[in-house]
């Protein structure tokens, strides 16, 4: 069904192929991220113990725990929250420390049996946010958001999407001209497209700069620095058909007290997309179907992905992005994308294909998508009218910015043998909440700006 605001939030009035395609510009917009993780992994126990883990922690498998997760996610949400769930990369750090540890029984440990007791910590970590659900679910929502204004939830948002604006220009820089021909197919089907094309702006952007990148590999032409554009070797190689493998986690007071901790910066990550989410759609995600179960939801899948072997879940910024681009909200074409994502992990040679996208025509679809997610940010901020003259919210909104962009490599500290990494992301999260409730002068009270608070997806009632 078509809303005022010219958004659909039932897709089905589009028709079966159209959603199909949806689901397609979903599953495109989360992969090039969501494999990343499992190949940044690999490369940490590489280095570390001189192999990847040929068991857990492969693209297959963590293809597998993000269309699971996410569909686990929707049951727990009640089907109604447009999220998809990928691979986190708070958790990185907590990959990287613990293939490096050789003492204890670490010492002379296989590279498989190293990532098992590394997913053991993530199961853990998972458990976490279900404790947190329970305390929401006991307390309210609207207890926990009075500490969550919108000086501090705004700003967290702008900073979610500008932290990963390195990543953009990191990809896009490989080969500027496809980056530039993905991003300009995405902003002249966003405004000028008509139709089915309008809302396919992603997939399309995708699919035309592929193109670009296929008749220039054919005429010889390679990237600035020399390497090729296309490379299918990998695919020539691989299976049609293969079961992803899988490896059951491990578990070792160490390993869990370098990941566990890590889910307090997550879970204040979950809060800053559920609220992008709730913004960009317009709905009250945050009471209905409460913060509780989207806690849950992430909480389950990070633990279910961890007990098989694959990297932690998060609520993904990229698809946020999708959204406000296509303004189709209908929780169904998320699901979809899970669906794609969970086929696309039993056939190697597809999956395999579809990572030869160039990561330029990746930085030039994260241009607009990062930029959309820092955008909503702002609205945040504008549509509850934050007072930015008085120095406490201008503060407030300063020292979030500093730390969730500052900090890119985190604070480490150690408690006992364990490295525990706050991401930046965390610290800005932590820093506002801190001054929101120390400084005098508060001037946002909770209930008053009705139509601020539902598009930060709380209703008063």
């Amino acid at each position: 069904m078509r809303g005022s605001d010219g958004a659909i939030r039932d897709a089905r009035e589009l028709g079966v192929p159209r959603m199909l395609i949806l689901g397609l510009q979903h599953m495109f917009a989360m992969f090039g991220a969501t494999i990343l993780v499992p190949i940044l992994v690999a490369s940490y126990f590489r280095d570390a113990c001189g192999e990847a883990p040929s068991s857990g922690l492969t693209v297959a498998v963590t293809l597998f725990c993000a269309g699971v997760g996410t569909l686990l996610f929707h049951v727990c949400a009640k089907f109604k929250v447009p999220a998809f769930l990928g691979s986190s990369f708070a958790f990185l750090g907590g990959f990287a420390t613990v293939a490096n540890l050789k003492s204890g029984i670490y010492e002379n440990m296989s590279v498989n049996d190293k990532a098992a007791y590394a997913c053991g910590g993530i199961v853990i970590a998972g458990l976490l946010y279900l404790l947190l659900a329970v305390i929401i679910r006991f307390v309210g929502v609207k207890k926990v958001m009075h500490f969550l204004p919108p000086v501090v939830t705004g700003p967290v948002i702008i900073c979610i999407g500008l932290s990963l604006a390195g990543s953009a220009i990191g990809n896009a820089k490989t080969n500027w001209f496809l980056a530039l021909i993905a991003l300009v197919v995405i902003i002249v089907f966003n405004i000028w497209g008509k139709g089915m094309f309008k809302i396919i702006p992603i997939l399309m952007g995708v699919v035309i700069a592929y193109g670009a990148a296929l008749i220039m590999n054919a005429a010889g032409i390679k990237n600035p620095d020399g390497s090729v554009i296309l490379d299918f070797s990998q695919v020539a190689s691989a299976a049609w058909i293969g079961i992803p493998h899988f490896q059951f986690a491990k578990f070792d007071l160490t390993a869990i007290l370098v990941m566990a901790p890590i889910a307090v910066a997550t879970m204040m990550e979950h809060v800053g997309d559920i609220s992008a989410i709730s913004a960009t759609t317009g709905n009250s995600f945050l009471v209905d179907p409460g913060l509780h179960r989207t806690l849950l939801g992430d909480g389950l899948a990070t633990s279910f992905a961890g007990l098989i072997g694959g990297p932690a879940n998060t609520t993904y910024g990229e698809n946020t992005g999708v959204l406000e681009l296509s303004r189709v909200y209908d929780p169904r074409v998320i699901r979809l994308a899970a669906c794609y994502a969970i086929i696309v992990s039993f056939i190697p040679k597809l999956s395999d294909l579809i990572g030869t996208m160039p990561s330029s025509i990746i930085g030039g679809v994260s241009f607009m998508l990062y930029g959309m997610i820092s955008a909503i940010g702002v609205r945040n901020i504008v549509e509850n009218k934050v007072d930015l003259t008085k120095s406490r919210n201008l503060i407030i909104a300063a020292v979030i910015f500093v730390c969730g962009l500052g900090f890119t490599d985190g604070i480490t500290f150690h408690v006992g043998s364990a490295s525990i990494t706050l991401t930046a992301l965390a610290i800005a999260a932590i820093a506002g909440i801190i001054l929101n409730a120390v400084l005098p002068g508060n001037d946002y009270e909770f209930g008053v700006n009705q139509v601020g608070d539902e598009n930060r997806g709380i209703h008063n009632v």
